[in-house]
């Protein structure tokens, strides 16, 4: 049979396609974007009727489509979460129901090695994952969510997928063919859209120090939310800027836009702007759709740091949420609890201070909580993220200092003058 013969007679109902996921299994669930609405509805529904136990659930990121449906509450115990990274989903239904924290099953694992944990060490059963539509050869595109799901997708003995229109179609080292697929479900709906609102006078003061770090022809990491978005809205005059990182954003397409990229001076794909995952609005997905700008690959090689280091002057911008008097940063852990998870934080740390020109930069607001509680800290509440070995410059509202070759009294001076100052004579005392 050719192409168009194998997708026909694969072509099913979500709720067909799921009675092929069996209780007591382990299933990877497509992340952020990758999310499959109707797929995940239906294994909903068999989990509500009784028909679904015990399905392990690995993934990062969660979002609505996930949280309306298998990460309800009520179903919490026959669908059981391994949970690779918290987000708001995992943290609203602990606060209203402390409970559901121990029905979540939180796996540290730092975002590049997801796709080696769930390759060799969980032998998956099932993957299911929303791609683009098949194109004349085949081939199904990862589109915005290529990260660990290409890999669980190529290695789980079922794969069902959700195929959408909306999902744009981006070129990637190892699409995902019509006979690697044991059923396919078609749902056109739109994808998730996330803004990126105007920064807080503090982000915009954060992103002006570290605007001033970003020369031509550096090439950038940059994560999610409004202070990476601040920064790119800063250095569109640039010129010969790369990108290679983890998350490609509405923001970086806009350097895109304004002539700031032009992906030439790169080492690893010269002329692309590479990433793993994708997140922005209905625009960013129909300017990725098809544009040979850009290049999709899996995070264990986008997050490798050798494969970082390659490119010169690299630019790692990331965020945290505490930083201790020696420089160690804790960006997961708050409140007693986990919050996110490690992601690929010290992938690009490492990775751009092994690049010749590199700079590695950890940004945070200089306070939490309405301005009551320091960030700058005397000890981290939580784990370790970025080790103090590893850390290059620390950036709050109040100035940005380069830890590299410094004391640890030097490095405990320095962050107290990032600290706000109603804090900082109660941290200098603990010199």
């Amino acid at each position: 049979m050719d192409a168009g013969q194998i997708y026909a007679a694969k072509l099913t109902t979500a709720d067909r396609a799921v009675m092929a996921i069996e209780s007591d299994s382990d299933l990877a669930m497509g992340m952020a974007v990758g999310e499959p609405p109707a797929i995940l509805a239906a294994l909903a529904r068999r989990a509500e009727a009784g028909t679904l136990s015990d399905l392990r659930v690995w993934y990062l990121l969660s979002q609505v489509h996930s949280g309306s449906t298998i990460l309800r509450r009520e179903l919490l115990g026959r669908i059981r979460p391994r949970c690779l990274f918290m987000s708001g989903v995992e943290r609203a239904l602990i606060k209203a129901d402390p409970a559901a924290e121990a029905l979540i099953d939180f796996v540290p694992c730092a975002f590049s090695g997801s796709p080696r944990l769930l390759r060799d060490e969980i032998e998956l059963d099932a993957c299911v994952l929303a791609v683009s539509p098949m194109d004349e050869n085949g081939f199904f595109s990862f589109g915005a969510a290529n990260d660990y799901t290409s890999v669980a997708a190529h290695c789980a003995r079922t794969v069902i997928v959700e195929v959408n229109p909306a999902m744009p179609r981006v070129a990637c080292s190892t699409p995902l063919h019509v006979s690697q697929v044991s059923a396919i479900v078609e749902n056109h709906v739109p994808l998730l859209s996330f803004g990126e609102a105007a920064g807080s006078p503090e982000d915009e003061a954060i992103a002006a120090l570290i605007a001033e770090m970003i020369d031509d022809g550096a090439c950038l990491q940059m994560g999610i939310g409004n202070l990476p978005a601040a920064v790119c809205r800063r250095i569109e005059d640039r010129r010969d800027l790369g990108i290679h990182t983890e998350l490609l954003t509405p923001a970086m397409a806009g350097l895109v836009h304004s002539g700031a990229v032009s992906n030439r001076l790169k080492t690893t794909h010269p002329g692309r702007s590479v990433y793993s995952f994708a997140m922005g609005d209905e625009p960013f997905y129909r300017w990725m759709d098809g544009n040979p700008q850009v290049y999709s690959l899996p995070v264990d090689v986008v997050n490798d740091a050798s494969e970082i280091a390659r490119n010169d002057n690299v630019v790692s911008v990331n965020a945290t949420i505490q930083v201790d008097l020696h420089g160690a940063c804790n960006s997961e852990f708050m409140g007693g609890r986990q919050y996110s998870a490690a992601g690929g934080q010290l992938d690009f740390v490492r990775g751009a201070s092994a690049s010749k020109g590199g700079v590695s930069i950890i940004a945070c607001r200089s306070t939490a909580q309405g301005g009551t509680v320091s960030r700058i800290v005397p000890k981290l509440d939580g784990p370790v993220t970025t080790p103090r070995n590893d850390v290059h410059w620390i950036v709050t509202e109040h100035g940005a200092a380069n830890l590299r070759g410094k004391t640890l009294r030097e490095r405990a001076e320095l962050l107290i003058g990032l600290a706000d100052p109603k804090f900082r004579d109660e941290l200098a005392r603990g010199l």
